[in-house]
């Protein structure tokens, strides 16, 4: 047998990650205690839908739930820009870590404060590892201009292009790059030229595009996953249903 590879993928899912996630790394290292090798987070932080990272906590006293995310610089960004440039606001941090002692444990509280990064994926990625989630776990991420690089084509994807001053995430169809409204609206906007490095998978084509590099022989595959994942696509894959846990969307707030 080859040496194993163990992948989950996930978008960036809250400044406190949601329980589904960790349940995925719970499950990846379950099945690295019983078969060895390593273990892989594929980091989608090329998406841009701002709904990822709302984060929904629970008063401590009330017990009422609260949904918590970032705040965006202006509507562009918020609606467009993928995840790994969508800027967070000093502001809204400020304003939250003032907040949080209400929801979550006061070690938990000094890892917001402590956190630096400057953009969304950045800072759910520094939160997940203060809180000791990565800890020998290799991170490879969707923004990557390397990892992009080495990916194979797919039919159906984003490009990253610049428009009124932000860089947005735009749906590549019949030549056109197009910016989903809602509904059935698109708004399709000037580009310019773009290789590989401006490329991030669809939904349906991200598993392939991934794997291109990765080269998982086990994929720790999420609920929805199991649905989407065209599991023909990749025979020499054997993918794991994530173990089950309660309050799935809920952000995960303890610390390993």
């Amino acid at each position: 047998m080859h040496h194993p590879i163990i992948c989950f993928g996930q978008q960036p899912c809250g400044f406190f990650p949601k329980r589904f996630l960790f349940a995925k790394i719970l499950t990846a290292r379950r099945l690295q205690n019983e078969i060895g090798g390593d273990i892989v987070f594929f980091f989608h932080d090329s998406d841009h839908d701002p709904r990822e990272t709302i984060t929904i906590l629970r008063d401590q006293h009330s017990n009422e739930e609260v949904a918590l995310n970032f705040q965006f610089e202006n509507r562009i960004q918020k609606q467009f820009s993928p995840l790994y440039v969508k800027r967070v606001v000093p502001e809204w941090k400020e304003k939250t870590a003032r907040q949080l002692p209400c929801y979550v444990p006061r070690n938990l509280v000094g890892h917001f404060k402590e956190t630096r990064s400057s953009n969304v994926a950045d800072f759910c990625l520094e939160m997940y590892t203060r809180m000791g989630l990565l800890d020998g776990v290799r991170v490879d991420r969707s923004s990557a201009p390397q990892f992009r690089a080495r990916a194979v084509a797919v039919s159906d994807y984003f490009v990253d292009q610049p428009y009124e001053g932000e860089i947005v995430r735009a749906r590549y169809r019949d030549g056109k790059l197009l910016l989903h409204k809602g509904g059935d609206r698109f708004l399709e906007i000037p580009g310019e030229d773009f290789g590989p490095k401006q490329i991030s998978p669809a939904r349906d084509t991200r598993f392939v595009w991934m794997q291109s590099v990765i080269r998982c022989t086990h994929y720790v595959a999420g609920a929805s996953e199991q649905h989407y994942i065209n599991k023909a696509d990749a025979p020499e894959v054997k993918f794991v249903r994530r173990n089950e846990i309660s309050d799935s969307g809920k952000a995960y707030t303890e610390l390993s």
